[in-house]
């Protein structure tokens, strides 16, 4: 009985989520462009010759914001996410106050390195039935990578040009028999 009551919870608790989401994110964001363009229009524009002039009608005035209000926002938006320290602020605290992402982060660290440390053993162990070749690239490769993941930090931009130059990585000299082996 206990297991029905805490799948009713859930449903209840990811529905008030969706419904949050929902409202939140599209809902009021429309009614509230719908509100802001028809009050600035029928309550400022129309009271102004000189605007009036410029927007005599309600469709070019939401034509003219189209065409300038919202590049401008995407700019604002972008701005936003590229070019302040507020999109970190925002993730900085979502970090903080989300366990399950902060876990995410270390449990993958762990499992990289685990796995760099596999792959040395494997390669030290099996060291006899693979040819010089294969032995020398993916000693190679193995190096590459501890290098990669010793140098980056949490801040720093390595995470961002190693997958920007990933096909650089993986294409550079014998990659596919490294990968292979």
């Amino acid at each position: 009985m206990d297991e029905n009551k805490k799948l009713e919870n859930d449903l209840i608790s990811r529905s008030w989520y969706y419904f949050r989401m929902g409202w939140g994110l599209y809902f009021s964001l429309i009614i509230a462009a719908i509100n802001t363009l028809t009050v600035t229009f029928y309550l400022a524009i129309e009271n102004y010759p000189v605007l009036k002039s410029i927007f005599p009608t309600f469709e070019i005035y939401i034509a003219v914001f189209v065409l300038i209000g919202f590049p401008l926002l995407v700019a604002i938006g972008y701005g936003h996410f590229k070019r302040t320290n507020a999109r970190k602020a925002e993730v900085d605290i979502e970090l903080e106050t989300d366990p399950y992402k902060l876990r995410t982060l270390v449990n993958s660290d762990i499992i990289l390195n685990l796995y760099l440390k596999y792959y040395s053993i494997f390669l030290h162990r099996y060291n006899d039935n693979i040819t010089e070749q294969e032995r020398s690239n993916s000693f190679e490769f193995l190096n590459q990578i501890q290098s990669f993941v010793k140098d980056r930090k949490l801040l720093s931009k390595h995470d961002t040009n190693f997958i920007e130059d990933i096909d650089t990585f993986q294409k550079s000299k014998n990659s596919n028999q490294r990968l292979r082996s």
